[in-house]
């Protein structure tokens, strides 16, 4: 029996000090998780400034898949980045089947982000979903999970007018800051780092009327970064401290403590980093006002996306759609299966007696009309809750064993709409 399952810490259930110590690389998480068991047929793992979470296919019934995927993630997580099996997934969640899909597909359309609808976050579940693939870590039935997941997230950002409204935690932290200035033009902006996100925060500024950005680098890429995005670049963190209204900081390390800080500089403070970019020592110094992701979280208004309850509807749909076909999966591919073994000896038949190629063509092209018809009508009667009846169906009339999909989880209908929390540190 496959179950598809997603164990998941983010920004809902975890507090932010654990979810801080818990962000890893993905791709270092995904290969741990990967090799952890021979029951684990794929992994993909995602790792932001809003969540850590796995999902996994896992060839096990429901009750074993789970406790290998909880206690798999945890050991990944003591591995990569230290945190111990007791502590690692206290708090989070664990999902099966239809709620992780439900889950995944709403984490990539930016559903589950602080900035409801945020952009970024669809480009990094792609990345993650690729770069599994390309390491041999996921499996069919996670590509096609993640395939149909980014696309339902295209298709929720068109119901919902993202482009329009461009939300992202970038521009959410900027909201914050630009309610407490009269304008952005004129305002020294320190930027702290050059990756992606850093590409993306310029933009968001210059949206906003900002013309003096500055851009500095702890490993000392200011310069390329700078030219490219028509920055001024700088190699002194402390006079650039002191020279700024707004500091911005988006990297993988800590870059800002409370001794680079000069007495007499005064500033806004963004720290979009998990792990921390700014010590939080530097909140507490006179003249210096941080905003951090934790802050965030709790300023984050309700509703940030005007058409929100219509890209919900989307993503609801799709991911109904795409469970309930999953339930049919096995009972379509075993029937595929029965028919083109059959197919096949017919073939096999044909040849020995001389056949041109031409009876296999058309034999080949009844056995798909054949299919057509009832693996539509297959996904139609999963889409009204009718799976059993469809792998019933094709037991009975063909006589093959189908492989039972699993069932949705008790325990994750009991405990509410997230899931079961994975407790290994109750």
């Amino acid at each position: 029996m496959r179950v598809l399952l997603c164990v998941t810490a983010n920004h809902r259930n975890t507090p932010f000090d654990l979810l801080e110590r818990l962000s890893v690389d993905a791709e270092a998480l995904t290969a741990q998780v990967a090799a952890a068991h021979a029951a684990v047929r794929g992994a993909v793992g995602i790792s932001t400034c809003n969540r850590v979470e796995v999902y996994l296919d896992i060839d096990a019934p429901d009750p074993l898949a789970r406790e290998i995927a909880s206690r798999a993630v945890a050991d990944a997580l003591d591995n990569v980045a230290g945190v111990g099996t007791s502590e690692a997934l206290t708090t989070a969640e664990l999902l099966n089947d239809a709620r992780a899909i439900h889950h995944l597909f709403s984490v990539s359309a930016g559903l589950e982000s602080v900035a409801v609808g945020e952009e970024e976050i669809a480009g990094q579940v792609k990345r993650a979903a690729s770069l599994a693939r390309e390491n041999g870590a996921s499996s069919p039935a996670l590509d096609r999970a993640f395939q149909h997941a980014i696309r339902t997230a295209r298709a929720a950002r068109a119901e919902g007018d993202a482009s329009r409204t461009g939300r992202s935690l970038v521009r959410l932290a900027l909201d914050l800051v630009g309610s407490r200035l009269r304008s952005w033009e004129g305002v020294n902006v320190l930027l702290v780092g050059t990756g992606q996100y850093a590409a993306t925060t310029v933009a968001a500024l210059r949206e906003r009327g900002a013309d003096r950005i500055r851009v500095y680098s702890p490993t000392g890429r200011a310069q390329v970064f700078a030219a490219r995005s028509e920055t001024e670049p700088t190699n002194e963190l402390a006079p650039s401290l002191v020279w700024a209204d707004v500091v911005i900081t988006c990297t993988t390390r800590l870059s800002v403590s409370a001794t680079d800080v000069p007495d007499d500089a005064r500033f806004f403070a963004v720290d979009l980093g998990l792990p921390r970019n700014i010590d939080p020592a530097v909140g507490d110094l006179y003249g210096v006002t941080l905003l951090d992701l934790e802050t965030l979280r709790m300023h984050a208004p309700l509703v940030h996306w005007s058409a929100e309850e219509d890209a919900r509807a989307v993503v609801d749909s799709a991911a109904h759609d795409f469970a309930s076909h999953s339930q049919v999966t096995p009972a379509i591919v075993a029937l595929r299966e029965h028919v083109l073994s059959l197919v096949d000896d017919e073939i096999e038949r044909a040849r020995r007696r001389g056949d041109d190629g031409r009876t296999a063509e058309a034999l080949r092209h009844l056995a798909g009309v054949l299919l057509h018809t009832p693996s539509t009508r297959a996904r139609a009667h999963a889409a009204r809750g009718e799976a059993d009846a469809v792998s019933s169906a094709v037991e009975a009339l063909f006589g093959i064993e189908v492989p039972r999909a699993a069932a949705s989880c008790p325990h994750a209908v009991e405990q509410g709409e997230h899931g079961e929390a994975v407790g290994l540190g109750s």
